[in-house]
């Protein structure tokens, strides 16, 4: 099962704190046979008497682990397929320069988006068209410029990248700078 650090963390704790573990709480849920969400959450949290938290969790999971979730390599190939396969070289390096600014860089893929984060999300990386990759950074400080255009929701700033070469010290500077920050 591929999951973020803190996602692990709350499976890690679940059998100190709930008295099983992940895989015993699915037998649970397998043996139950329930098909909705809230009845799986309901089972947990009056039967068992598990935290809203840490059901939710379980079944969350668990829905996944039915459905086969696909992995985070599924994830971002899905995402840098057809048209857009000639994009995947700026990602990669993207996440390859990520790496270097420290241990504690997490790379977390999800349908659309490749988020980097450190304790919270620095940089969201994503290919909104053939044409380019648009990097999301976190830099709440930073005066706009032409290429570092200032952004609303999670990100305060993006940068479009249509080559290889865009990926630049001045671009990995608002990159280390966004991870020093989060």
């Amino acid at each position: 099962m591929n999951v973020d650090a803190a996602t692990q963390t709350m499976i890690d704790n679940l059998p100190p704190k709930t008295g099983r573990s992940l895989e015993q709480w699915f037998t649970v849920l397998d043996d139950a046979g329930l098909a909705k969400h809230g009845e799986a959450m309901a089972l947990l949290k009056t039967e068992h008497g598990v935290s809203h938290g840490f059901a939710n969790l379980v079944v969350l999971l668990h829905r996944d682990r039915a459905a086969g979730a696909p992995s985070s390599d599924e994830l971002v190939d899905a995402q840098y397929a057809g048209t857009k396969r000639a994009l995947r070289p700026i990602l990669d390096r993207l996440v390859e320069a990520s790496k270097t600014f420290g241990d504690d860089v997490e790379i977390a893929p999800k349908k659309t988006s490749v988020s980097l984060r450190r304790s919270k999300q620095f940089a969201l990386v994503e290919a909104p068209s053939a044409k380019r990759v648009r990097l999301g950074l976190n830099l709440r400080d930073a005066e706009p410029t032409d290429r570092l255009v200032a952004a609303g929701g999670m990100c305060t700033h993006r940068v479009d990248i249509a080559d290889q070469s865009e990926v630049d010290a001045e671009l990995l500077d608002w990159m280390r700078r966004a991870y020093e920050g989060a």
